[in-house]
């Protein structure tokens, strides 16, 4: 036996450093494309810089925060070997979230956690994050991607973002502005979006032993295609809904579906009402229900049903609503109203059926 031995290194405990700067070079090219004037400095610093003297032309800045991921559907990415479609979805979740008070995305930041590095892949989940922030109108200033090899296996992953946007202190929107007889305007989802994955992969692969390359005739793709569909991006359109009409409140449909959501900016003496009626969800949602024999309760509130995104605005805003929304090609309809709240109603009431 030698009496010579190999020290430890960082690349036997499974960390490739050259991968990682291998990878920073690859995705250079994608961020450079997420900016915005007050966008200071570029990929490389210790911290993303962005100029705050823009917000000089605020008389009243708030500064609102938002973070979240992609939860499960990085699962399907991974599967499918599709990486630059998850990061639309990452920015989706963070900007639309910051959007719902009426905020201007300014700026986002993404983490980025894998078992190894593989430089291509990590650079196609940075050009999706780039291409949403593009979307959201926000700039990408910075992000980290670390690997963990011992607690994520060599093909597992994660992705998480943080966005900073800014409203004027007068212009705030929430529950408080909302008044009886105002209307509730939704707006289509691109599909599951990036919520109820958990259910959708136990009902599709655990119970019905679907196949991701399956051709589904009800979507006119494969199953994998329709649950890698990319997240609608709300930011530009409502933004631009508050420049030409007068909006109370928005709700952002994520995890606990249209009513939880949409409860979150009713007042306590108020009530929307939403019509099922007024909209067909897509046929993926009828899909998971039919194949795992969901209960329409546990599905409303765990899916979107179709609907990504809600506007509650005053009557006579409507018209200019929609035609703002359709302008921008984006599918809207008044799906309800508010009215005075009883003393035991809920704060949002789902009636009728689903259109089909």
């Amino acid at each position: 036996m030698s009496s010579e031995t190999t020290g430890a290194s960082y690349a036997s405990a499974g960390v490739d450093i050259e991968a990682g700067d291998r990878a920073v070079e690859l995705m250079k090219q994608w961020v450079k494309k997420a900016t915005r004037p007050e966008a200071v400095g570029g990929l490389g610093g210790f911290a993303g810089l962005f100029d705050a003297s823009a917000l000089k032309r605020y008389e009243r800045p708030l500064l609102a925060s938002a973070t979240d991921g992609v939860g499960t559907k990085v699962d399907i990415a991974r599967r499918m070997g599709v990486y630059d479609t998850i990061g639309h979805d990452l920015v989706g979740m963070v900007v639309d979230d910051l959007v719902v008070c009426g905020a201007e995305p300014l700026f986002m930041t993404d983490y980025i956690c894998v078992g190894k590095v593989y430089p291509e892949r990590v650079a196609a989940i940075v050009k999706g994050i780039a291409e949403g922030c593009v979307l959201a109108g926000c700039a990408l200033v910075g992000g980290e991607t670390a690997e963990h090899p011992g607690l994520l296996g060599a093909d597992e992953f994660d992705v998480a973002g943080a966005g900073t946007g800014v409203v004027e202190a007068d212009r705030l929107l929430g529950a408080d502005r909302i008044r009886p007889g105002d209307a509730v305007i939704a707006m289509a989802s691109s599909g599951l979006h990036s919520n109820g994955y958990s259910l959708v992969r136990h009902v599709l692969f655990d119970r019905a032993g679907w196949e991701l390359d399956r051709e589904v005739p009800e979507f006119g793709r494969t199953l994998g295609e329709e649950l890698l569909e990319p997240t609608r991006i709300y930011s530009l359109d409502c933004l631009a809904l508050t420049r030409t009409a007068e909006v109370h409140a928005f709700s952002h449909i994520t995890g606990g579906g249209l009513a939880n959501n949409l409860a979150r900016v009713v007042p306590d003496h108020l009530h929307a009402t939403v019509d099922r009626s007024t909209w067909t969800p897509g046929a993926v949602f009828d899909l998971v229900g039919r194949l795992g024999g969901v209960e329409r309760p546990e599905l409303e509130k765990t899916l979107n049903m179709g609907v990504g995104m809600m506007a509650v605005v005053p009557q006579e805003s409507v018209d200019v609503a929609l035609a703002t929304f359709a302008d921008r090609g984006l599918d809207a309809w008044v799906a309800g109203e508010v009215t005075e709240r009883g003393d035991d109603a809920a704060a949002v009431t789902l009636t009728g059926d689903y259109a089909s």
